[in-house]
């Protein structure tokens, strides 16, 4: 057999050495991002998505990693993600506000799933209350939460004081136990917490976020720093997400079995799980997030959530949250110290969906 030529020899060393980086790299190990959520009528997606396969088929394409998580308790997902626990995480636009990036973590508001239209409420004990029947009661809630901003927009609503009423702090997890046991005299709380207590007890619904509809958002936040270093990481998440989304809305068989599922995961009947979302304003489709997300309402809404902030001395003991921390909107306009984002409210990702380009 005649020899190969020096320049054959090259030739085959160098294709030998091409198809080693090409084998060492396909068997590299994808980087790997977290994603944490729990237990809520609008946040159910997520799970349904990681389940069928939907995040791992959205993150080969885009060549990730993507570990999907529940959490049980609500607050302890957000402060996980804020420890850098999770690269992502579902939460409300205050809690987004007060925990993370009161915290000093700057985050990006990246997908809006939905706003609470019903599905935040308050619970007189009794039947035939009214909210004026508030006054001197204690309520059961989450401190600080959501629950917490929605008692004070019915305290405006009814010309009560905070003073009025005594608060008593008890978990997501053990709200609903704690009031069917017998503790307080009112409870706010959320879906699907919300419907097991009305089905367990005679409670009259004297409030609820359909009275302030779009003040309660429900989103999926990722680190802004590891979103900027890796951007397929939020086009992956997004692809998901609406995939899942479009599946949600769909009046078909497949739109009701994939209902049903999320039913059972959240431990409900398929006719109990549709009445929780009826309680919800949902994006089914990216260009209505979209819209949502660049309305002039957000800012608004946004300077009033930071004004209850402040006022709970969530935002620095000062009481002057927005001098320390800023938060930017879609269309460049900023509230706050415009020095130091720290809350991030972006189309972007929603705009890729919306025009197919993920």
């Amino acid at each position: 057999m005649r020899p190969l030529t020096r320049l054959a020899r090259i030739t085959a060393l160098s294709l030998f050495s091409l198809c080693l980086l090409f084998n060492q790299s396909a068997n590299a190990e994808a980087k790997t991002f977290k994603l944490c959520w729990s237990i809520f009528a609008g946040w159910m997606p997520w799970g349904y998505a990681a389940e069928q396969g939907i995040v791992k088929k959205w993150a080969d394409k885009y060549g990730i990693r993507i570990e999907v998580s529940e959490v049980p308790d609500y607050v302890a997902s957000i402060e996980q993600y804020t420890a850098g626990q999770y690269d992502a995480c579902t939460m409300t636009n205050m809690d987004a506000l007060t925990i993370p990036a009161a915290a000093g973590v700057d985050s990006t508001a990246m997908i809006i799933g939905d706003f609470s239209n019903g599905a935040d409420a308050l619970l007189l004990r009794g039947s035939g209350k009214n909210i004026q029947d508030l006054k001197g009661k204690t309520v059961l809630l989450v401190e600080n939460s959501v629950s917490h901003y929605l008692l004070s927009r019915a305290l405006e609503w009814a010309l009560l004081k905070p003073e009025d009423v005594t608060i008593q702090h008890v978990s997501d997890l053990k709200i609903a136990e704690a009031f069917l046991a017998g503790q307080g005299d009112a409870v706010i709380t959320w879906n699907p917490i919300l419907s097991s207590i009305k089905r367990q007890a005679e409670v009259s619904q004297v409030f609820s976020s359909n009275f302030i509809p779009g003040e309660i958002v429900d989103l999926t936040v990722v680190n802004s720093k590891t979103l900027a270093e890796y951007p397929e990481l939020g086009k992956a998440l997004t692809g998901a997400w609406f995939e899942t989304q479009r599946l949600l809305g769909l009046p078909t068989d497949e739109g009701r079995a994939a209902r049903a599922k999320m039913a059972e995961a959240a431990g409900t009947t398929p006719e109990d799980f549709t009445q929780q979302l009826d309680t919800l304003r949902s994006f089914y489709a990216p260009r209505y997030a979209l819209a949502f997300a660049r309305a002039n309402k957000m800012p608004e809404l946004m300077e009033r959530v930071a004004r209850f902030a402040d006022a709970q001395k969530l935002l620095g003991g000062d009481g002057n949250g927005l001098a320390n921390l800023g938060i930017a909107f879609s269309g460049e306009r900023t509230l706050g110290n415009s020095e130091r984002i720290m809350l991030r409210f972006t189309g972007q990702y929603m705009q890729m969906a919306a025009d197919k380009a993920l």
